[in-house]
C-alpha cells in the first residue's frame, strides 16, 4: 500500500498564499521571529512545509486559502499603500474595516495620488497581476500645469522616455482639456513604476498636480465613493491562472 506523499512548499509560499502577506513581505515576517511551525518558532524564509503542518504568524494559526478574492478600492489622497510605514503616516489598511479578510494591494499608488487599488487575499494573483510581462493597462485621469499643451510635447514619452537613468515603456497621452494654467489628461501605461507619470511630466517640463487612476487591467473605478471597497467577481480572463494555482 503506497501511503498519500505529502506536498512541500517554501513557508513564506504558504503564508503568502493564505493572504499573509507578499512573498518578500512574507520572509521579512519569518525573519522578524513571528512565525511557529508545530509550536517551533522558525526563522529561515527557506524553511520547507506542508499544508499540514500547523503554521501561526504572531500566535494566530494559519489558514488555508478557501478561494481568491479580489475588491476594488477608491483610495483617497494622504494614505501610503504600504502595510506600515516608517514616518508613521496613515495606510490604506487603516481606513479597511475589521471584517475584511487580510488582504494585499496589487501595485500602489502614491500618497499625493488617488483612485482605483486593486486588493487582493492571494499573494499569487498579486505577483500574477504586477508582472510586466502580462501588459496589464492602466488608465489615469491627470491634471498638470505648466504651460499650453500641443500634443507633440508628449511624443519622448510615447516613445519610451529615460528618466534618470530608468528607461519608462511609452506612455500614452489624450489631451482632455487645455488651459493656460491646469489642463486634463487622459494617460495609459503598462508598467506603473514608482512615481512614473509625476517623473514623466517632469522631465517634459509639466507638474502633475492631481493624479486618479480609473482603470487596472479589466477593473473600472465606475462610480465607486472615496475610501469606499466593492468585491467584485474575478473576470474570465484571469480564470486559466486560477485554475493553475494549488490552492
Amino acid at each position: 500500500m503506497i501511503e498519500n506523499q505529502k506536498t512541500f512548499h517554501r513557508l513564506a509560499k504558504l503564508m503568502s498564499r493564505a493572504g499573509i502577506a507578499s512573498r518578500r513581505d512574507s520572509e521579512k515576517i519569518i525573519l522578524s521571529g513571528r512565525v511557529e511551525v508545530n509550536g517551533v518558532l522558525v526563522d529561515n524564509p527557506a524553511r520547507n512545509v506542508s499544508t499540514d503542518d500547523n503554521i501561526s504568524v504572531d500566535g494566530h494559526l494559519l489558514t488555508k486559502l478557501k478561494n481568491i478574492r479580489i475588491w476594488l478600492y477608491n483610495k483617497p489622497v494622504g494614505l501610503v499603500s504600504t502595510t506600515s510605514d516608517e514616518k508613521n503616516r496613515a495606510t490604506i489598511y487603516d481606513s479597511i474595516p475589521d471584517s475584511m479578510p487580510r488582504v494585499m494591494s496589487i501595485g500602489r499608488l502614491d500618497i499625493n495620488s488617488e483612485g482605483l487599488l486593486l486588493l487582493t487575499n492571494s499573494g499569487d494573483l498579486k505577483r500574477h497581476m504586477e508582472l510586466p510581462a502580462n501588459n496589464w493597462s492602466r488608465q489615469y485621469k491627470v491634471r498638470v500645469y505648466g504651460r499650453k499643451l500641443e500634443d507633440r510635447m508628449f511624443e519622448p514619452l510615447l516613445k519610451g522616455i529615460v528618466v534618470d537613468g530608468i528607461q519608462f515603456r511609452p506612455i500614452k497621452v489624450n489631451i482632455e482639456r487645455s488651459l493656460n494654467s491646469n489642463s486634463w489628461l487622459t494617460v495609459s501605461l503598462q508598467e506603473g513604476k514608482n512615481r512614473e507619470i509625476r517623473k514623466a511630466f517632469e522631465a517634459i517640463g509639466l507638474t502633475v498636480n492631481r493624479l486618479i487612476r480609473v482603470s487596472h487591467g479589466p477593473f473600472d473605478l465606475g462610480d465607486l465613493s472615496k475610501g469606499a471597497l466593492k468585491e467584485v467577481p474575478l473576470p474570465n480572463m484571469l480564470q486559466e491562472f486560477i485554475n493553475s494555482i494549488d490552492l
